[in-house]
Order: C-alpha cells, then structure tokens, then sequence
C-alpha cells in the first residue's frame, strides 16, 4: 500500500515575481485555500498517511500553515468567533508531516533524490506542491495510480494529460507503447519537445508513484539544461533498462491546475473562485458587469 507522498516544494517561483519574493509560490491563495493545501487535501483522501516536503530557503510557512495553531483556536473561541474553526479543520486532517531540505536548487529530480535518506527502500507518491488536480482537491487519480501501480507491480506509474499540440514544448511528453488510451504503458518521455518531434500531446500532470529504485537512478543522472538534474532523465533510463513504467491519463473533464505563471494562476484563482458556494454568483455577476462595461 503506497500511504508515502514526496511533496517537492523547494522552487524559487521566480516566474510569478513579486509576489513570491516574500512567500512561497505554494502558498499563493487559490479560491480560499492555498495551492498546498489542496495538494494535502488530494493525498489525503486518496491514503496518504506521511507527507514528506522536500523544502528549501524562505518555505518556513509551509511549515507554519500545518501546524496545529493553538493560540489562534483560542482566539477564535474566546472572540465569539467558533464558526471559523471550520476552516482550520485541515489542521486535523489524519496525516503525519515530515520535512527535508534541498540545500541547493538542482532540479526536480535532485530534490526528489534529498528524500531518500527518509524514505529508504519502500515505494512512493511524488505530488509537485504547485499543482493542483481536478476541483477544489476531489481528484482520485492518486489512489487510482497507487491501485494500478500494485496491480501490475509496475516500477513506476505517471499522470498525464492531453494538452493542445503547440504546448508540448512546456512539459514532459509521452511516448506510449499502444495507442495511450487510459492506462499505458511507455516506451519513452521526452522532456519538452519541439512540437515536430513530440511523439504526442500527453504531458505528464504533476504525480507520479516509483519503487525506490528510482533513487539510485537519480544519483547517477548527470544534470541537463541549467545545472540540473531531470526528474524525466531518470525515468527514460528506468524504461531503457526495461523497467515497467506506466501512464495513466486523468479522467475526462479533470484536469490540473498549475500555478506556475501569473497566466494560469490567474485562470486557475478565477476558476476557484467563481465555484465558491457562497462568492461565486456575485463574483459570477460582478465580472459580468465589468465586461459590459468595458
């Protein structure tokens, strides 16, 4: 049973400047909720007993917002203030939290490689804690990939999903061995392709579960473009050697958010925010004003 998730969270964010220059990108608010907690909330409800952030300089709020935060329950209770406590119930979610750190920003696949020390020889979930799957944190694709990844004792399982064809330059790209549909297995993942030679438009959406031989993959992975080690490389070695990857796409009408620029944060905020039961229709009607008005 995979009850283990490695939550990356250690990036700079330097694409959505300023506002991550005090606090971490992860911690931008999306609807009411900041992106990582709506990444604890998925991996909660899909069997995630340990959380292990993989964090780096300046991500100490991280920490902070999972606390449990004793002095502000009492300031609640003793201002009149209870109904509010319904929002700290996260707090309370059955999870433990364990943290490391990425002493230097070498990519993805280095900062997966700092939680082998703690995570030692079982298998594991990897969830990049800028991402959020399906709305407001009700995906299930974890526990599907986690079912899957038992099933056919596979050495590693990934999520995709289709993007337009022009956006395969952004992502890791599958190579399925048969036609992709549901689940796959795969015969190679490209790390950003060119869109002549991307062999298709399924990108890899932000979750991933591996047996820890991945790790020792990882440590002999040279580092590519910038200095830094891919996350992606490994996994081609992993399938070179004849290890048993597969994809799994995500349902039809899920998809993932992710807040990696100021474009789709700002997509993603205003999708939340306009779901909001009790915001959304004003939010709804005050944005339909400003368009006619404008």
């Amino acid at each position: 049973m995979i009850d283990l998730a490695v939550v990356p969270v250690a990036g700079q964010g330097t694409r959505l400047l300023p506002s991550t220059k005090s606090q971490p990108k992860e911690m931008l608010p999306v609807g009411r909720k900041p992106v990582v907690q709506y990444v604890v909330e998925e991996l909660a409800r899909s069997g995630i007993k340990r959380l292990l952030f993989v964090t780096g300089a300046g991500k100490t709020s991280i920490e902070n917002h999972f606390d449990v935060n004793v002095e502000l329950i009492d300031f609640l209770r003793e201002t009149g203030k209870e109904e509010l406590l319904e929002e700290l119930e996260f707090e309370r979610v059955g999870v433990d939290y364990f943290y490391t750190r990425q002493r230097k920003q070498l990519g993805l696949g280095h900062a997966v490689l700092c939680a082998r020390p703690l995570v030692g020889e079982q298998s594991f979930a990897v969830a990049l804690g800028d991402s959020i799957i399906g709305m407001n944190a009700q995906s299930r694709i974890m526990a599907r990939m986690a079912e899957e990844f038992e099933r056919s004792r596979a050495d590693g399982i990934i999520a995709f999903e289709e993007v337009p064809r022009e956006e395969v330059v952004q992502y890791g790209i599958a190579k399925p061995c048969e036609n992709g549909a549901g689940v796959f297995q795969l015969a190679d993942i490209v790390e950003k392709p060119s869109v002549a030679e991307a062999p298709s438009n399924l990108a890899v959406a932000a979750r991933y579960i591996f047996t820890a031989g991945i790790f020792g993959l990882l440590e002999h992975t040279p580092p590519g473009k910038g200095g830094e080690i891919q996350l992606t490389d490994a996994i081609r070695t992993l399938i070179q050697k004849g290890g048993k990857v597969l994809g799994m796409r995500l349902p039809e009408g899920e998809k993932r958010f992710d807040i990696g620029n100021f474009e789709s944060y700002f997509q993603a905020f205003c999708e939340f925010a306009l779901a909001d039961p009790r915001y959304g229709a004003s939010l709804r009607a005050h944005i339909r004003k400003l368009l006619e008005e404008t």
